[in-house]
């Protein structure tokens, strides 16, 4: 499931920003509630709504629409349990694969914002 390849085409992505988001905020952007679709990898959020069809509703990935899916990208898994920030108890391996995703990540998709603690005041 680990990407290890660089796009076909160079991907001309905008400036990042770092609009902060927490991990109830983003859950609105699952392509249900929003059409915007945002997935977060590392606490960084993408904007992957360009690829609707793999992370929207009934898509491959759609388990990691609105959420932080980084345990379930480390650890192959589209277990909606698994679709879930922590990273607490992986191993090398699963920390080397979610490496591999933030980095296909970030060459294809624009980075809008990051995640913040519950309450964090917005700026």
């Amino acid at each position: 499931m680990a990407p290890r390849f660089a796009p076909k085409e160079q991907v001309v992505l905008d400036t990042p920003k770092d609009t902060p988001f927490t991990l109830q905020e983003l859950r609105q952007y699952d392509g249900v509630q929003n059409p915007s679709i945002y997935v977060a990898v590392k606490g960084t959020v993408f904007d992957v709504t360009k690829n609707s069809k793999v992370y929207g509703p009934g898509g491959s990935y759609a388990v990691f629409a609105g959420k932080d899916g980084s345990r379930g990208l480390a650890k192959s898994s589209l277990k909606p349990e698994h679709a879930v920030p922590d990273t607490d108890g992986l191993d090398e391996g699963e920390f080397t694969v979610l490496d591999d995703w933030f980095s296909y990540f970030s060459q294809r998709y624009n980075i809008i914002g990051k995640i913040v603690p519950e309450g964090e005041a917005k700026i």
